[in-house]
């Protein structure tokens, strides 16, 4: 006899937003590589439904090598920000350019 899905897995995970601990089944999945279907090899990350809310769900193509290609050691948090906010500017304006043609 199959039991109840919802008894399943009554383990708890951290929110990698806020820290709580949640029940997993309560639980997002957070894949930081954006596909969270090819599951073989991976940890999942968990956020709780609440933080899972706040965030954005759009794409993330290319934003962990943007992140490691401006990040360095010391930078403050306005430092990193600003480099951030220049390279995504760039990006945009490169992608419109090609648009354009």
């Amino acid at each position: 006899m199959w039991r109840a899905r919802r008894s399943r897995d009554r383990r708890t995970v951290v929110c990698i937003a806020c820290g709580d601990s949640v029940l997993r089944e309560d639980a997002r999945e957070y894949d930081k590589e954006g596909d969270r279907w090819n599951r073989r090899d991976k940890e999942f990350e968990y956020l709780c439904t609440d933080c899972d809310d706040e965030i954005c769900h759009q794409p993330r193509d290319g934003l962990e090598s943007l992140i490691l290609s401006i990040e360095s050691d010391g930078l403050t948090r306005e430092e990193f920000l600003g480099r951030y906010a220049d390279a995504v500017a760039a990006g945009e304006s490169t992608r419109r350019s090609e648009r354009d043609r």
